[in-house]
């Protein structure tokens, strides 16, 4: 199975403070994705903190990894590039499931389809109805190129934009590709059901 890289680096300004702290139906969103990934079998489990790092990493589980962003401010590209570089030098795994702590939308099964699909050449996103969207699956191979064009808040954007290698896998039937950012987002996620993932 890949490893889990969850980014939950950011401020969250759009919230008013860093999303990995946000409750929903009383749980951090931080932790909603650590068990989500780790309901589909991810392991290790890698959380990329900044903002507010020393509150979400008390808040993980004992066997998750925290590694913290010290460029945190930069965008999601500092994130995925700390990430990734924890993983390369921790356990060897193939591949990484890269998933997004503000999508409460994306469930066990969705990531369960990517991760069916490791290998360490692999480049695999989720798409809903055909449009791409997160969590991304990353085979080792691909690790160095990925951080070396993750910038800014565009994460591994450029790179997956167009390559031949990338596989879309639909999850539009078990998972919703909704980020929240704002308290009103999070307002409308707390009324709506999720997708049966069963």
């Amino acid at each position: 199975m890949p490893a889990g890289l969850l980014l939950a680096a950011g401020a969250g300004r759009r919230m008013g403070g860093p999303k990995a702290l946000v409750r929903l139906d009383g749980e951090p969103l931080v932790l909603r994705a650590v068990e989500v990934l780790r309901a589909a079998g991810c392991a290790p489990l890698v959380v990329v903190v900044g903002a507010a790092a020393d509150e979400v990493r008390v808040l993980l589980p004992a066997d998750v990894t925290a590694v913290e962003a010290v460029d945190w401010a930069e965008g999601m590209g500092a994130s995925l590039r700390a990430g990734l570089a924890a993983l390369q030098e921790g356990p060897d795994v193939d591949a990484a499931v890269v998933h997004l702590v503000d999508l409460p939308g994306v469930t066990a099964a969705a990531i369960g389809r990517l991760s069916a699909l490791a290998g360490p050449d692999v480049l695999a996103r989720a798409s809903y109805g055909g449009r791409a969207g997160h969590p991304v699956l990353l085979g080792r191979s691909h690790w160095a190129p990925v951080a070396l064009s993750a910038t800014g808040d565009a994460g591994a954007r450029g790179y997956l934009a167009g390559n031949p290698a990338l596989t879309l896998v639909e999850c539009g039937d078990v998972a919703e590709p909704d980020d929240v950012d704002t308290p009103e987002q999070l307002a409308r996620r707390t009324s709506s059901p999720l997708p049966d993932a069963t």
